[in-house]
């Protein structure tokens, strides 16, 4: 584990960068925050609706953080990639990352114990790499196979441990203790099991070129998921986005354990 957090040091520096080095060029103008008039302390515990939040000064300022990057940086990518990539190819790429994920909701169902999800989940693989060709198509929801969705975090829930205090992501946006945990436990785990496929499928392949292929998936899948997701950081003109975004973040979560 140590070492698939390890490599991914380099490709938070990369973004940092990316972001630095646009800032010089161009002055951002956040909308002006209106100021609380309360704090969540404030308020008995029955009456709060606010996550945990004793970071809050960190977190706003990686709230703001990854509102620049996603404007300036990763919403102009976007932007081309759907503008490029016809719409059935963007699905094709969605369904093939989309199967991909099914092992990670597999390992995640057995460990809540969740049977009948496990067996759904390992179906539409099965299904989707052999009749929906590696993935690129999805006759598996046509066969009445709904795609499920669980991660570790989900899993710690279940095992009962709580949201712990509210975090926001670099890049990956809201996120609690606990998601953030889950979130370094899957991707280790996929780490690991990509380099065991990438050893076992090519294992004459040069260890630079299977490095070019995964950082080329990698950075694809990260597109996609930006590209599933509709929302736009201060397009909804709410005053209060961070609160709001937070409150949506961990009522989600809620329902998604619990369900």
């Amino acid at each position: 584990m140590t070492i698939s957090i390890r490599r991914a040091y380099p490709v938070m520096i990369i973004l940092y960068l990316a972001l630095t080095l646009a800032g010089c060029a161009t002055t951002t103008t956040l909308p002006p925050e209106v100021p609380a008039m309360h704090s969540n302390s404030e308020f008995a515990d029955d009456e709060q609706i606010l996550a945990n939040d004793p970071m809050e000064g960190y977190n706003r300022s990686m709230y703001k953080f990854n509102y620049n990057f996603d404007k300036y940086f990763f919403i102009p990518v976007v932007d081309a990639y759907e503008f490029v990539l016809p719409t059935f190819a963007q699905t094709g790429v969605t369904n093939f990352f989309n199967n991909i994920n099914e092992g990670r909701t597999f390992y995640n169902s057995l460990f809540q114990a969740k049977g009948k999800k496990a067996i759904t989940t390992l179906g539409r693989f099965v299904t989707n790499s052999t009749l929906g060709l590696a993935g690129l198509f999805d006759p598996a929801s046509n066969m009445g196979m709904k795609r499920q969705t669980e991660d570790f975090g989900q899993t710690l829930g279940v095992w009962g441990v709580g949201h712990g205090p509210y975090f926001v992501l670099p890049v990956l946006g809201p996120g609690t203790t606990r998601s953030a945990g889950g979130f370094v436990v899957d991707t280790a785990i996929h780490s690991e099991a990509i380099t065991i496929l990438k050893n076992s499928v090519a294992p004459n392949m040069s260890d630079g070129t299977k490095n070019t292929i995964a950082n080329s998936l990698a950075g694809l899948k990260a597109i996609d998921n930006r590209h599933k997701m509709a929302f736009r950081y201060h397009d909804s003109g709410y005053p209060f986005e961070y609160e709001l975004v937070q409150f949506l973040f961990i009522q989600s979560r809620e329902m998604e354990t619990i369900k």
